[in-house]
């Protein structure tokens, strides 16, 4: 995969904090459409990315393409919708605020063909639903998952 077509800059968004709800509301919205709409029909992934570069179109390049995902572009969008429903209940906007930033680099990385195809398929499929682990269970696991495991000691 080469990023021959790409255009970073196409995606950039300046860092911006909602001040009310209803302006993080409209964010969110704008966000779930970009992602749903990078999921589009087209069969022909370099003639839409050049056809997209040339007129200015807004809409990104066909996530299921780009990648060569053995997905439907239905089940794509229904993981995508997924991702955002499991946030509907927030309520905190410095929550959202975060939320937002992430998904937007997501999106970003993800359409500038900054990602491996294992990458975009952990971010459709990765399920966090587990239940959380007792301390008691971890322990006679003897292991922790959640653990944080420090970065290069030094120590061999």
């Amino acid at each position: 995969m080469s990023g021959a077509f790409t255009i970073p800059a196409r995606l950039a968004r300046p860092a911006t904090i909602s001040r009310s709800s209803e302006e993080a509301r409209k964010r969110v919205i704008q966000l779930y459409r970009d992602w749903y709409r990078s999921v589009s029909f087209y069969t022909s992934k370099f003639l839409h990315n050049a056809t997209c570069i040339e007129n200015g179109d807004p809409k990104a390049p066909e996530i299921v393409s780009i990648y060569s995902l053995n997905m439907s572009p239905a089940f794509v969008r229904h993981q995508i919708r997924k991702k955002f429903e499991r946030n509907r209940d927030v309520t905190d906007l410095r929550a959202i605020e975060v939320l937002i930033h992430k998904s937007r680099l997501e999106y970003q990385e993800t359409i500038n063909i900054w990602k491996m195809p294992d990458h975009v398929t952990g971010l459709l499929l990765n399920e966090k639903a587990r239940p959380p682990k007792t301390f008691l269970q971890k322990f006679y696991e003897g292991r922790d998952e959640e653990a944080i495991v420090p970065a290069a000691s030094g120590v061999a």
